[in-house]
């Protein structure tokens, strides 16, 4: 199924199809993504990606007070102030383990978060080893059959995905420049 963005049911349809572990390809703040309820959906996203299933997904929250439910840690001021922004933080999990965090810089992606009450595997929309789509109609043709629902927000002329940091260990490492610049500051 495909729906437009504009459409006044988008976010409830998508939250009916999420919490009933649907996978769907929505647009966020950076690039279109494959995403679906963690974790649960984690493995049928990595089949539809043809990817490794034990290679993390940035899992999308809707504010930075959820930090809390994963990890002890207490981001940086300067750091906090990146989120919500197109920045994945890789934070060490309270057990054991790492995870990718990201609050998207999108109203639409937050209000679907806090309806759907659990975070959101957020993956590039593309198959293993090959570039992002960024085009709808590229996505549709790709896709269409393999998810439950594509969300057309049209298409992205911006295609450069978030920044990823790691701070589980000091100093904190870029792994992914993209469209955050961290503050030199911040890394040592």
């Amino acid at each position: 199924m495909i729906i437009n963005y504009n459409n006044p049911g988008c976010i409830q349809i998508l939250a009916d199809i999420l919490v009933h572990r649907g996978v769907a390809i929505v647009k966020s703040d950076t690039i279109y993504g494959l995403t679906g309820i963690a974790p649960d959906t984690g493995d049928r996203i990595s089949r539809i990606k043809h990817k490794d299933p034990g290679k993390p997904m940035v899992q999308l929250i809707p504010d930075k007070s959820w930090l809390a439910k994963y990890s002890g840690i207490i981001l940086p001021p300067a750091l906090s102030e990146l989120w919500p922004g197109a920045l994945t933080i890789i934070i060490p999990l309270k057990e054991s383990g790492s995870a990718g965090l990201r609050v998207p810089d999108d109203s639409f992606l937050r209000k679907l978060l806090y309806r759907i009450g659990s975070p959101l595997f957020s993956t590039s929309v593309n198959r293993e080893g090959n570039e992002p789509l960024w085009k709808i109609n590229d996505i549709i043709a790709e896709f269409e059959n393999e998810v439950d629902l594509i969300v057309d927000s049209g298409d992205v002329a911006e295609n450069i995905p978030s920044t990823v940091l790691d701070i589980t260990s000091t100093p904190f490492r870029i792994q992914r420049q993209g469209k955050v610049i961290i503050p030199p500051g911040l890394l040592t």
